[in-house]
């Protein structure tokens, strides 16, 4: 895999210009949290729709630089049906109620190439909880549990993706570029920046070898709205 990854517009420097000390204001009006009853019945219903003993899981954003457990096994993979996209609005974690902010997903048309996680046997119910307890929170879920077919270079296997559901009042639906970028150059919350979640994933994408374009241009444009903001502060 490429060890050297190519010169990004959105810098560190400029990421760290976002970064604030955000209080957690806690669940928006009206949430309905998910229970550890609602966590059993979601990994048992996915459990019993596996297509064999192991369980891969597909990893397309911060799963790739922020693993949420341990993996016996991975590999670049690519599924068809799907793409990456800034494609639904959090009011809380990396945005406010007042600024709400915009997350990766799964959504439906294209392709992704990602990385497939294979779990250690012994650890797949725990593996399975943490996962969804950082994707799933409220109900209905934003995100939620689907089976794939991933194309890798040893052949296809089926993981477990998650995907955006697209009936959430939460979901956003495609944004132009310049208005993702509007919201990711701006957006922070008491888990830290859009900006900052951007760059990590274009970065390792970038160290995979896997360069998505339009995350590319949505990067360039983010630092190109945060220059701007720092001349017009330095101008002042």
């Amino acid at each position: 895999m490429p060890t050297t990854v190519r010169e990004m517009a959105l810098t560190l420097d400029l990421v760290a210009r976002t970064a604030r000390v955000v209080e957690d204001a806690g669940p928006s009006p009206g949430a309905v949290y998910m229970t550890d009853e609602d966590y059993e019945a979601a990994i048992d219903n996915v459990l019993a729709r596996a297509p064999s003993s192991d369980v891969w899981l597909f990893g397309y954003g911060s799963l790739l630089w922020k693993p949420v457990c341990e993996f016996s096994e991975s590999r670049i993979a690519t599924v068809r049906g799907w793409h990456r996209a800034f494609c639904y609005r959090v009011a809380r974690f990396r945005g406010t109620r007042d600024k709400p902010g915009l997350m990766l997903a799964l959504d439906r048309g294209g392709r992704c190439k990602g990385m497939i996680f294979k779990l250690p046997p012994d650890q797949v119910s725990a593996s399975l909880n943490a996962l969804f307890r950082r994707e799933m929170m409220v109900k209905p879920a934003v995100n939620v549990p689907r089976w794939m077919t991933a194309e890798t270079d040893e052949g296809p296997i089926r993981a477990l993706g998650m995907v955006v559901n697209n009936q959430s009042t939460h979901y956003s639906g495609k944004l132009p570029l310049e208005e993702a970028a509007d919201i990711l150059a701006s957006a922070a919350g008491h888990w830290g920046s859009c900006a900052e979640y951007l760059r990590e994933t274009v970065y390792r994408l970038e160290e995979l070898g896997i360069h998505d374009e339009s995350l590319w241009q949505l990067q360039a444009l983010v630092a190109e709205k945060l220059q701007f903001t720092l001349s017009s502060e330095n101008s002042n």
